[in-house]
């Protein structure tokens, strides 16, 4: 691994690892504030998480820009700065405003994992990109699994020390890629400041001026949507369908999580050398698909379990779609695309969550024939599958650039 590549592997590491430390306490406290008032917290919860979606449509391609035209590495710095500022100000929030005001301020600059993207694909290969965005789908994993263990501990001291070590966490981070982490793009390769590129709807300008790339885009929304019913419905279903308990849950969500990550870290490459970039994202989206209609269908824990390996299989897919999308455009245009990606990405997330808990919710009818707990895992394996239609789709007219330059640098493709 590059030395660029694993500083920026550590940042994102930390930096999901801040986000995950504050996920177990983030409710108990606003419960806290809002008077034990079950209702009122439930109701702003979901405005909590709409609003940090927005933020991030609204600005993610601002930032992509930015890091066109300023360089990965400010953006990196400046991202981090504002979510230490974002968990300060929750930690010592006295009403549920100032919590508003931090999930604001982190959803402005929530922008480690598109920028992260922009940095890989300027200091890797074209034909290293798969295997380098597998690993970064590792590090955020990691970060994502251990963060609410932690936090869940320090939440039993004290509910606000989560916060604390969150923000601790970020400043370190900025500081670290302040201090050590290069920079990626130089500037004879940066790009002019345009703000009509600068909003969600600018930024489908450059979606729609590349071959196929508005197509993969709309493969990877609807991956992004699909995935959204795990965190939606996932420990509510395994509830009420198996009767587990948290401890069966945090076991079958840790081992969901290993799978996924050894999945990214160790098969992504191989499986790309054998198949290629087309054939691996559209093995990943049909594994998601049969993995969600296990889910969907199981009528015993075992069964369900027995889903598992296949979801985690389903991460081949967005290694391979970030590898065949940077491909397509300059290394000036990297940040605008992952801006782009990241709007479309928060509109699944705000989408995702009432489409597959209202599902969910009229599921269930006990004394009814049509009782159908699973519909909702059987959506979104239809959703994967229509995804994987598409994909074959906008692909089938030439290879990627990607694979292109590939075969060129193997001398099996002539020169006109």
């Amino acid at each position: 691994m590059k030395r660029g590549t694993l500083f920026v592997f550590a940042t994102v590491m930390v930096d999901m690892l801040g986000v995950g430390l504050i996920a177990p306490v983030l409710p108990q406290l606003l419960l806290h504030l809002t008077g034990n008032n079950v209702a009122r917290t439930a109701s702003v919860f979901g405005v909590f998480g709409a609003t940090f979606a927005l933020m991030q449509f609204l600005c993610s391609p601002l930032l992509g820009v930015l890091s066109d035209r300023l360089g990965r590495k400010p953006v990196l710095v400046l991202s981090n700065l504002g979510l230490s500022l974002d968990y300060v100000l929750m930690a010592v929030s006295p009403t549920v405003g100032w919590l508003f005001a931090g999930r604001v301020i982190a959803g402005i600059t929530s922008a480690s994992m598109a920028t992260a993207s922009a940095y890989v694909a300027d200091v890797t290969e074209p034909q290293e990109r798969a295997r380098s965005f597998g690993l970064l789908g590792v590090a955020f994993g990691l970060g994502f699994i251990a963060g609410p263990a932690i936090g869940g501990l320090l939440g039993g001291v004290s509910l606000r020390l989560p916060f604390w070590f969150a923000a601790a966490l970020s400043l370190v981070n900025a500081t670290y890629s302040f201090f050590l982490l290069p920079e990626s793009l130089p500037r004879e390769r940066r790009n002019a400041m345009v703000w009509r590129r600068a909003n969600p709807f600018g930024s489908l300008q450059l979606l729609r001026s590349h071959p196929q790339l508005m197509g993969l885009a709309s493969v990877s929304f609807l991956n992004t949507l699909a995935g959204v019913v795990l965190p939606s419905i996932y420990v509510l279903y395994v509830e009420e369908r198996y009767g587990w308990n948290s401890r069966s849950i945090g076991f079958s969500l840790m081992l969901l999580g290993l799978c996924s990550g050894l999945t990214q870290a160790a098969l992504v490459k191989p499986v790309v050398a054998v198949l290629g970039e087309r054939k691996t994202m559209l093995l990943g989206l049909l594994c998601g698909a049969t993995g969600m209609m296990i889910f969907g269908t199981a009528n015993t824990s075992l069964l369900f379990v027995c889903g598992i390996p296949c979801i985690a299989a389903w991460g081949l897919a967005p290694a391979a779609a970030q590898s065949v999308l940077t491909g397509q455009v300059g290394a000036s245009e990297q940040g605008q695309l992952q801006g782009a990606l990241m709007s479309l990405s928060s509109i699944a997330a705000l989408l995702g969550p009432e489409i597959f808990t209202s599902i969910y919710a009229r599921s269930f009818h006990k004394t009814d024939q049509w009782n159908l707990p699973g519909i909702a895992w059987l959506l979104a394996g239809l959703i994967l599958f229509s995804a994987a239609l598409l994909m074959l789709r906008v692909t089938r007219t030439s290879p990627s650039t990607v694979e292109r330059e590939r075969l060129e640098g193997l001398n099996i493709v002539e020169n006109p």
